[in-house]
């Protein structure tokens, strides 16, 4: 029976949240906990949502515990969201870059199902067709917390709903072919240019290495003032100097970081550091 989280367990369970990946529940989220969890009752063949989450404070629970942050940290996303930050990546940024190197290396910070990565990296074939010889070599790393996403992400096919939100269907012809099941598969040619990694964002980034460009949108809204800070911080530690940091369009550095000067765009908001 999926009742309500007691407020015990509810409270319990947003602590171990935000101790494990560092996402802040609100007062009375048990509602999004309980259409969040519900599934994973008949999977891991448990009784009630409190049951579930007494389980998941076990350590011992691995598996439990990593289908449940999966759950919790997966999210919707679409393909070249809000358009103007890959606008801004083809028109400035890229651009600006080509000018220094032919070689870049581009971070997506939370890639979920993989529609951001494979933005850049359409972004990234479309600038260099338009720009023969600059950018010889480009690398873009998606990572996220959910090993599910990752696989999903490595697959790299599609049904026809994901692939209507937000791809053209001139980008859909460019850059997909047939794949299994009646879905689209991205076309090799991009996905050479994109490797995915997991990674806690709570956790070091120092194995990443050191990027041109990092992606870190509509992924700060769900962490605590202190932990964006840290957050933005090590993000400042693994770009090169004066490259850009772009954010959610909800997201700001203010009252997080002095370490970035922000530009504005138009439209758009870039941080350089």
């Amino acid at each position: 029976m999926t009742k309500q989280l007691d407020d015990r367990s509810y409270s319990q369970f947003r602590t171990f949240l935000e101790q494990q990946c560092g996402i802040v529940l609100g007062e009375n989220k048990q509602y999004l906990v309980k259409s969040r969890l519900a599934p994973l009752m008949a999977k891991f063949d448990i009784a009630s949502l409190d049951e579930l989450v007494n389980s998941t404070l076990n350590p011992t629970q691995r598996q439990l515990r990593a289908a449940v942050i999966d759950a919790m940290t997966t999210n919707e996303t679409l393909w070249f969201r809000d358009d103007y930050p890959f606008e801004l990546l083809k028109t400035k940024i890229l651009p600006e870059l080509a000018k220094k190197k032919s070689s870049i290396k581009i971070w997506s910070a939370a890639s979920s199902s993989g529609q951001e990565p494979y933005s850049l990296a359409m972004t990234v074939l479309e600038f260099q067709q338009k720009n023969p010889g600059a950018i010889k070599q480009a690398q873009i790393v998606g990572t996220d917390i959910s090993e599910t996403m990752l696989e999903h992400c490595r697959y790299g096919h599609y049904d026809n709903l994901a692939l209507s939100r937000g791809l053209s269907m001139e980008r859909k012809r460019q850059f997909f072919e047939n794949g299994d099941n009646g879905m689209m598969k991205v076309k090799d040619n991009v996905k050479r240019l994109v490797s995915f990694r997991h990674l806690n964002l709570l956790d070091s980034y120092t194995l990443l290495g050191k990027f041109d460009l990092v992606f870190c949108r509509n992924v700060l809204i769900y962490f605590s003032p202190e932990v964006k800070s840290k957050i933005i911080s090590k993000i400042h530690g693994v770009l090169n100097p004066e490259c850009y940091l772009v954010l959610g369009a909800s997201e700001s550095l203010s009252g997080i970081s002095q370490d970035f000067s922000m530009v504005r765009c138009n439209p758009g908001i870039l941080y350089q550091k």
